[in-house]
């Protein structure tokens, strides 16, 4: 097992892991993403054994010892879950320093811990069973309003494109959030050789508008207006990472609906985790926890730094 919690972590990337396939496929592409950005991996895995009557036959409580022994029991497998996930990331990349954590608590609570001083924390989005399914998803909406780094949810489903076909989508609004996601696709982007697609949805109209099918008039107006916010945004990126394609799109419609339609054949979608103003935060909040749940692609959600 790896050392205590300590300077160790710094910068690392952090994969929360539960022997789950979502959860091995969220630490193999935190892996990858390890390796590029020249960090360590830790893979981290919460072990609890609360004391539920309902885990005793009959209902009743259980008996002294039993759950000492279960919680030693369920170390020592998730100890042998994190030897082996951790001997496979190894093997794929042999010069990643991989170490391991095995942690107790709230899963949230424990994750975002762990990964205080991370750059980046990678999470599957479901676990094991219906339960888990349920538990860990409700851990990544915590983590998606508490954790104060970029978070990347990965699924199980998720296949990587093809090399000549990479793309990464980022959601823009002209929010200072919106410039953080901006930046990390970017750096993304530039560093796996992928095309970079600004994505801005038209959404200051009612929203039952959006079941009217604009007229090419009003096309024209939502692109005059949006092509400047969309090169303010951008504006220095382009310069620091001037290799990265860049494809500008503007869309009216729902946010979720053009983000994830965007996303297909995505090597990563970037959304912030809110926008202008208190109904827009709403809006864009629930936007990203769509995304996370239903994007066609890895989604990191990014919030915006403070001090």
């Amino acid at each position: 097992m790896s050392a205590p919690e300590s300077t160790m972590d710094k910068g690392a990337v952090v994969a929360g892991y539960d022997g789950s396939e979502e959860a091995r496929k969220a630490v193999r592409w935190a892996a990858g993403e390890a390796a590029a950005r020249g960090r360590g991996l830790v893979v981290a895995q919460v072990v609890g054994f609360p004391p539920v009557p309902e885990a005793v036959p009959g209902g009743a409580w259980p008996r002294p010892g039993f759950l000492v022994a279960g919680q030693e029991t369920a170390q020592r497998r998730a100890e042998a879950m994190l030897g082996d996930i951790a001997q496979e990331c190894r093997r794929a990349w042999p010069d990643l320093a991989v170490s391991t954590r095995l942690l107790s608590g709230r899963a949230p609570d424990a994750l975002a811990g762990a990964a205080e001083n991370a750059e980046l924390l990678v999470v599957g989005s479901s676990g094991l069973t219906a339960l888990p399914r349920l538990l860990v998803g409700s851990t990544a909406d915590e983590l998606l309003h508490e954790y104060h780094r970029p978070i990347v949810v990965v699924r199980a489903g998720d296949e990587p494109p093809a090399d000549d076909d990479r793309k990464v989508v980022v959601g823009v609004d002209g929010s200072e959030t919106s410039r953080e996601a901006i930046g990390f696709a970017y750096d993304f982007a530039d560093r796996h050789g992928c095309a970079l697609v600004a994505l801005h949805v038209w959404s200051d109209l009612p929203l039952e508008a959006m079941a009217v099918t604009p007229t090419e008039h009003d096309r024209e107006i939502i692109e005059e207006r949006g092509k400047p916010l969309i090169d303010e945004s951008l504006a220095g990126f382009r310069e620091r990472y001037p290799d990265v394609r860049v494809h500008r799109v503007i869309a009216v419609d729902r946010p979720a609906h053009a983000l994830a339609e965007q996303a297909e054949g995505a090597a990563l979608l970037v959304v912030g985790s809110h926008g202008r103003g208190p109904l827009r935060r709403a809006l864009l909040g629930s936007v990203s926890r769509a995304m996370v749940h239903h994007a066609p692609c890895p989604v990191a959600v990014v919030r915006r730094h403070k001090g």
